[in-house]
C-alpha cells in the first residue's frame, strides 16, 4: 500500500493515490497530493476543492464531473461552471483529481 508523509506521519492511500481515511485530510496533505502531479494549488483551485468538500459534507457523495461543472456554475457563476475552467486547473480530470486532492473519494461513474 502507498502513503505519503506529512508533517512526520504516514498517510496512507489506495491504489489509485485517494485518502484510504477521508479524517486523514489536511490542506497539507492536498498540498503534497498536488505536488506528486506536478500542481500547485492556487486560489482557484481552493475555491473547487472546498466547494467539493462542502459538496461532499451535505450529499455524502463525490459527484460526477457533470454534475460538478453544474453545481460549480450555480454556486460560483458560469464562467467557472464550465468544463475548459474546470479542465484548465484540474487537466487529468475535474471530479478525479479535484477529489483526490479534496481527500474525497474517487467520484462514482469515473474509471
Amino acid at each position: 500500500m502507498a502513503s505519503i508523509n506529512v508533517g512526520g506521519k504516514d498517510i496512507p492511500l489506495d491504489e489509485e493515490g485517494y485518502l484510504e481515511n477521508l479524517n486523514d485530510w489536511t490542506p497539507e496533505v492536498a498540498e503534497v497530493l498536488a505536488s506528486g502531479e506536478d500542481v500547485t494549488l492556487t486560489s482557484e483551485h481552493w475555491e473547487i476543492l472546498n466547494f467539493l468538500r462542502e459538496y461532499y459534507e451535505e450529499y455524502q457523495i463525490a459527484p460526477a464531473v457533470r454534475v460538478l461543472t453544474k453545481a460549480v456554475g450555480k454556486r460560483l457563476g458560469a464562467d467557472k461552471g464550465n468544463s475548459k475552467y474546470l479542465y484548465s486547473l484540474f487537466p487529468y480530470g475535474p471530479g478525479k483529481q479535484a477529489c483526490k486532492y479534496g481527500g474525497l473519494p474517487k467520484p462514482t461513474g469515473c474509471v
